[in-house]
């Protein structure tokens, strides 16, 4: 079982940075695979950015490819996310996603959920 919490959400003027946390529980974070996942008000849920349970090989949605990087430490159990060049169009609930083995971009392949963090890109 694995418990997440984010952190770092928050309103920001466009072409801002926002770094969000997720803390997990459990002693077993590291061989976990963890993703960031983002809701806009009407839409699905959309897959942002995911890590291998090693850290290395991330995976980005074309839309974020260049300004928005993942990062975990292991050590803390505690992935991060690093937003920067914000745009209104990020303007979403971001959540931490968790799943055992093999890191994809699949929402529906992840077991555990944060409760998620409001970012607001003011244009």
């Amino acid at each position: 079982q694995v418990q997440l919490v984010e952190s770092g959400g928050g309103l920001v003027q466009a072409g801002g940075s926002l770094r969000l946390s997720c803390s997990a529980s459990g002693r077993t974070f590291g061989s976990y695979a963890m993703g960031w996942f983002r809701q806009a008000p009407g839409k699905e849920r959309d897959f942002v950015a995911a890590i291998t349970w090693s850290g290395g090989s991330p995976y980005y949605a074309d839309s974020v490819k260049g300004r928005f990087t993942i990062s975990r430490d292991n050590a803390k159990n505690t992935v991060y996310l690093q937003m920067n060049s914000l745009k209104p169009e990020d303007t979403a609930v971001y959540y931490c996603a968790a799943k055992y083995g093999m890191v994809t971009t699949r929402t529906d392949d992840y077991d555990y959920w944060g409760q998620g963090t409001q970012v607001t890109v003011s244009s």
